[in-house]
């Protein structure tokens, strides 16, 4: 009997046109799989068994009756919970949207009910987008499923844990800092974060809104190029959206497969290595590099100076923009409303309650690089580094095509190694954030398991804003040479997990 959960999303639409599965006996699987294993990871918040299977059942109808469908019609998919859907509870990780159910959708999430892609549930996220390993969550943490003991990235820490434990074949991710490609790398998965402005941010609650980018998530890069075709667009409610073309990210996949990178320029970043980076990390990384040139790739090395100053700058940046973004849950419009005497001590109960340690930490320091006097020495000052970090990025791809480093200095940590240490948790995204700076494209795809943990590691791939479709030429291309020696996806070698009677 064919376990469907383990077939790709590419397999998975192919089997669905020829007849040999249904959606709804795809959907279900899925859902007999989120209940067998999902105990102990902790991957989704809330589950639509209902409205998915109902989404299900009407593909299989109009595809009986012979109506044209598209391309992923039937497969489902994980949404994270930072984008709002009509009717299903949304609560972006905290307590104080515990219950609020939205009475619209957000553009990616009407783009896949356009699909006619089943929405299984929404997925675990630290609060606010605010994290680095999804323990932040007002819900309780995630778990790795290659290590229960240990994070599974964040801030989209629950869609990358559906992938990696075969819970859901597709997940949609937010990527602020690195919260779709940090998670990617150490769950064995691929995550992309689209050029800024290449996906809709309408209904997406925003962090940062001008780092904020929302993109897909799969196992293999061909999955997540056909997420990101339906995804991509331009949208006249986001006025950061982007009116041009989808990238042919499907195209661009296939001619990779075909392991031929014969005339690409691949640019290794001189300041993302070394000091601090796991030795087992750098060894896949080099053996990366081995493979892209053996099929035909030129490796030069670049410098970026000024991603020194990246992770401070990007910790002055988000923290003012989320202290603007969230002055709007004030207990008066919607969520979580603890009762005072005035609508001042109402507010200030309502926010103690409803926030966690790492929000109010991210706010108030916002708050101050915002205030009257500090703004052009912070604030002001940030802004000035990311010119200069755009500035290196523009340098850099004048010299190579695409970019690549290690998605994260090391392997996932365990689960409360760095709670206590803010700055620590921080420095877990300091090869992931430039990008985000700069609003350029990147993805993370598996490049094995570290030798002295046996636990996942990420290559990343940069590419200058707008040719998103490097990406997945260069990254299906690693990918078809990784998995021939691995014998399909790196996350059919993760262990197990314990199945629930």
């Amino acid at each position: 009997m064919t376990d469907w959960t383990r077939r790709t999303a590419a397999e998975m639409a192919a089997a669905l046109k020829a007849g040999e599965v249904t959606s709804v006996e795809l959907t279900q699987a899925h859902l007999d799989r989120i209940a067998a294993v999902d105990g102990p990871i902790h991957a989704f918040l809330h589950l639509d068994p209902e409205g998915a299977l109902a989404t299900a059942r009407k593909v299989d109808e109009d595809r009986a009756a012979g109506v044209e469908l598209p391309a992923l019609a039937g497969v489902p998919i994980a949404v994270k919970d930072v984008l709002v859907t009509e009717g299903l509870p949304t609560t972006a990780g905290s307590k104080i949207l515990e219950g609020w159910i939205p009475p619209y959708d957000s553009t990616v999430s009407a783009n896949l009910k356009a699909a006619r892609m089943p929405i299984l549930g929404k997925t675990n996220m630290d609060e606010f987008a605010m994290g680095s390993s999804t323990e932040h969550s007002g819900y309780g943490p995630t778990h790795n499923p290659w290590d229960l003991d240990r994070i599974p990235g964040g801030s989209g820490g629950g869609s990358a844990a559906a992938l990696a434990s075969f819970e859901a074949p597709l997940a949609i991710g937010s990527d602020t800092g690195g919260s779709i490609r940090q998670p990617a790398s150490v769950t064995g998965t691929v995550g992309v974060k689209p050029t800024y402005g290449g996906v809709s941010r309408f209904g997406a609650i925003a962090l940062a809104s001008s780092l904020d980018q929302l993109g897909p998530c799969g196992r293999t890069v061909l999955d997540t190029a056909l997420l990101h075709e339906v995804m991509g667009g331009h949208d006249p409610k986001d006025a950061t959206s982007l009116d041009e073309p989808v990238p042919a990210c499907v195209e661009a996949a296939m001619q990779g497969a075909t392991k031929d990178l014969t005339g690409v320029k691949v640019g290794v970043i001189k300041e993302l290595s070394g000091e601090g980076y796991q030795a087992g990390v750098e060894q896949r990384f080099e053996e990366a590099l081995e493979r892209l040139k053996a099929m035909g790739a030129e490796i030069v090395e670049v410098s970026c100076p000024s991603f020194e100053f990246a992770l401070a700058a990007y910790y002055l940046i988000l923290p003012s923009e989320a202290s603007s973004n969230l002055a709007k849950f004030d207990s008066v419009r919607f969520g979580l409303r603890v009762e005072k005497e005035t609508v001042e001590k109402t507010m200030l109960a309502t926010r103690a309650a409803g926030f966690g340690d790492e929000v109010k930490r991210r706010i108030i320091l916002g708050t101050y690089a915002l205030s009257a006097g500090y703004y052009d020495a912070y604030y002001g000052s940030a802004q000035k580094v990311r010119t200069l970090i755009q500035r290196d990025f523009a340098a850099a791809f004048e010299s190579a095509d695409v970019l690549v480093s290690p998605t994260t200095p090391t392997t996932p940590f365990k689960l409360g190694e760095r709670l206590d240490d803010p700055l620590a948790m921080y420095l877990n995204d300091v090869a992931t954030i430039p990008a985000n700076l700069a609003g350029i494209p990147g993805m993370s795809l598996p490049s094995g398991i570290a030798p002295e943990d046996g636990l996942p590691v990420g290559f990343q791939i940069l590419a200058p804003a707008h040719e998103d479709a490097r990406l997945y030429r260069v990254g299906a291309a690693l990918e078809a040479s990784l998995t021939e020696e691995w014998g399909g996806a790196l996350t059919a070698q993760a262990p197990e997990l314990e199945v629930a009677e």
